[in-house]
């Protein structure tokens, strides 16, 4: 959606215009979903996060600010309802600590070099999500907006409300623990050791 398109949006959402609000479900629940489950690992909780993100949406739409993207808006309040969810579903238990020291992975794999059609593969799709799921929740939100959604770092940043580099750092610590935990099975899968024109990750 164009910046120009979504200023209309906006203001027909402010006006409380019912099909305004429809469309603007249709084009972001799935999204919302996903970083649902990926936080929370259940359908149950996912389904939850979205109800409760669209009608927060909702009562505070009039609060948008322009200079704002829509969806990074509406990330944000998903990704603190599931912290929200986390804390009253575990409220004894403190969220891992993301920045405390990680062990140097066993098994690192150079995920550039995985042709495509390894990482289209239905199998090999199915051990990613597997070894996603077994992050810790805050890690898998950063390595679900970044590297599934394709968000910006800064985007990503703002919509966990740390700064850029934080959230650099728990990127860079989600894909090490994916790379050891997937070493042993994709390691015999690749067969060239760097794929030209391969994207570049983000370090911090």
């Amino acid at each position: 959606m164009d910046v120009e398109t979504e200023a209309r949006l906006v203001a027909r959402l402010q006006q409380r215009d019912p099909e305004a609000f429809a469309i603007f479900f249709d084009a972001q629940v799935d999204r919302v979903y996903r970083l649902g489950y990926s936080v929370m690992g259940n359908r149950e909780d996912a389904d939850e996060v979205v109800q409760a993100t669209f009608i927060a949406a909702y009562d505070a739409i009039e609060r948008f600010e322009p200079h704002a993207r829509l969806a990074t808006w509406l990330y944000r309040i998903a990704y603190h309802h599931c912290l929200m969810l986390l804390r009253q579903r575990h409220p004894t238990e403190a969220l891992p600590d993301e920045d405390g020291a990680l062990p140097q992975p066993a098994a690192l794999v150079d995920w550039s070099a995985w042709p495509e059609s390894v990482a289209l593969d239905a199998e090999a799709h199915a051990v990613l999500q597997s070894a996603i799921a077994t992050l810790p929740p805050l890690l898998r939100a950063a390595f679900v907006l970044r590297d599934v959604e394709q968000i910006p770092t800064a985007e990503c940043a703002h919509v966990q409300g740390i700064s850029e580099s934080a959230c650099k750092v728990r990127l860079h610590r989600a894909r090490l623990l994916l790379r050891e935990r997937l070493g042993e099975y994709f390691g015999d899968r690749i067969a060239t050791p760097h794929a030209a024109g391969a994207p570049q990750e983000d370090h911090p």
